[in-house]
């Protein structure tokens, strides 16, 4: 018998159907050669510091740091009391003298490679492990999977590296959260990455509030139609003077005219934190909804595994891609443009555990309005940016001028769309920016002409403060 363990009940459901085994037991599943169970989630932890010994109950300054694997002490595990029962069930099917191999089928990651291995270590399992390693919960994934199941050896290192970090968030926590408690008498949980992102939160809510806005001026000058700023000015009186010189004078002179066709890639498909900042960006969600949405959508077969750093496919998925794009096309209501660069996304070594987050070819089968609102969101921002990361570039023309009136320089800029490409699949709000950039310019402009000053202002700006972060603003830092 081959002893299947998987992350959560819903996942080895799953996988039970596909592979036959569809005889219920309390904790597990049999049939067709295979049991299949789960572990809930962390089955197994790390022992709290008083069972190393009974004088850390009481948190003192004079007894950090507390370091298990050190001078005798070696790391201690303990199980979840509230999962305790489940962890028992895995025991006894470990045990059993008919399962001659186990298969860790928990997620295809690090956290679930450590999942499996902490009840197999605790458990004192001997016996042969193999690893699921797939990127989809499609039925054929999981056919295909078990086809070719890996040597678990092979995820040795993948293993330790989840230990290492499992230990050192123990050791930083554990240790500086009991120092600060004590120096400070009270309660102060310090975490190894929530420490200093809270830190970076405060210094820069810090530096908002003691902010002083500066005023600046700008002599704007229109000519013909051409819209010419100057650079920034500090002096009110100055920037007024600039502009009555520029009036008096009634001209300006182009030192340079240039004209360029210029073109905006389609964007990449999405690795994790790319979903999670455009999600937080468009839609609100924080980095933890996301992810468990897209989780969601994983085990619900609609899309790839979403744990992945990776923004590109692998060359073995090209043939497949047009049949998905035109599923995709059809959930998303919107196509693609019709020059495609489907090998823009294919980059194999690019590509380490788990390719791109992309829908899954069972995305047209989904009834989209019976998921939940969140779930059905997340699944569009995939299905678009696939969309959009084949179609064709964004072209359009810029248009720089420089000019002089009596040695003082002024510039323009124009920016005008000659093919949306991909940006008319998803279109988004333009900034001031944008707008500031968009001014049709005559392209009969040359240098050494030079242009009426038909009116000036001197317009006033202020400076700003740094934005406050946001899940999307802190990754882009």
């Amino acid at each position: 018998m081959n002893l299947v363990i998987a992350e959560k009940p819903s996942v080895a459901q799953s996988i039970a159907k596909v592979i036959g085994a569809t005889t219920k037991h309390d904790g597990y599943l049999e049939g067709s050669g295979y049991l299949v169970s789960w572990c809930v989630g962390h089955l197994v932890e790390l022992a709290e510091p008083e069972e190393y010994d009974g004088k850390y109950e009481k948190w003192r300054k004079e007894d950090l740091p507390i370091i298990p694997g050190k001078d005798g002490m070696d790391w201690r595990y303990q199980i979840s009391m509230a999962t305790k029962k489940q962890f028992n069930i895995l025991k006894e099917l470990m045990k059993r003298e008919d399962v001659d191999c186990t298969t860790n089928a928990c997620d295809a990651g690090r956290e679930g490679e450590l999942i499996f291995r902490l009840v197999y270590d605790k458990v004192g399992c001997k016996k042969p492990i193999k690893r699921l390693w797939i990127s989809s919960m499609e039925d054929e994934a999981i056919t295909d999977g078990f086809a070719h199941l890996k040597d678990g050896a092979d995820y040795e290192k993948l293993y330790e590296a989840a230990l290492c970090r499992e230990r050192a968030d123990w050791i930083v926590g554990i240790n500086a959260t009991r120092l600060f408690s004590t120096l400070y008498g009270q309660t102060l949980n310090v975490g190894r990455v929530m420490t200093p992102t809270l830190a970076l939160a405060v210094e820069r809510e810090a530096a908002i509030h003691s902010f002083k806005p500066e005023s600046f001026y700008t002599v704007i000058l229109n000519c013909n139609g051409v819209i010419l700023s100057s650079d920034r000015i500090g002096d009110k009186k100055k920037a007024e003077a600039l502009a009555d010189e520029c009036n008096l004078i009634g001209e300006v002179l182009i030192i340079d005219a240039s004209k360029k066709e210029k073109q905006e890639k389609a964007p990449a498909l999405f690795d994790l934190t790319n979903l999670q900042r455009e999600a937080n960006r468009r839609l609100g969600y924080t980095a933890q909804q996301t992810l468990d949405y897209t989780q969601s959508l994983y085990e619900k077969k609609l899309v790839s595994y979403p744990r992945t750093d990776s923004r590109f496919l692998t060359e073995d998925m090209e043939a497949s891609l047009p049949g998905l794009i035109a599923k995709v096309e059809k959930i998303a209501k919107c196509e693609a443009t019709a020059e495609k660069n489907i090998k823009a996304v294919i980059n194999g070594k690019k590509v380490t555990d788990h390719h791109a987050i992309i829908p899954t070819a069972s995305v047209d089968k989904a009834n989209l309005e019976e998921l939940p609102s969140g779930e059905r969101e997340v699944l569009k921002l995939i299905a678009t940016r696939l969309l959009e990361a084949v179609s064709a570039p964004c072209r359009y023309m810029e248009t720089v001028i420089d000019a002089d009136c009596n040695g003082h320089q002024f510039k323009a800029k124009g920016k005008q769309v000659i093919d949306e490409g991909w940006k008319a699949i998803a279109p988004s709000k333009k900034s001031d920016k944008d707008e500031d950039n968009d001014q049709e310019i005559s392209a009969g402009i040359n240098a050494g002409e030079k242009l009426k000053i038909n009116s000036k202002e001197c317009k006033e700006g202020k400076t700003s403060a740094p934005k406050s972060f946001t899940e999307d603003l802190y990754c882009k830092g």
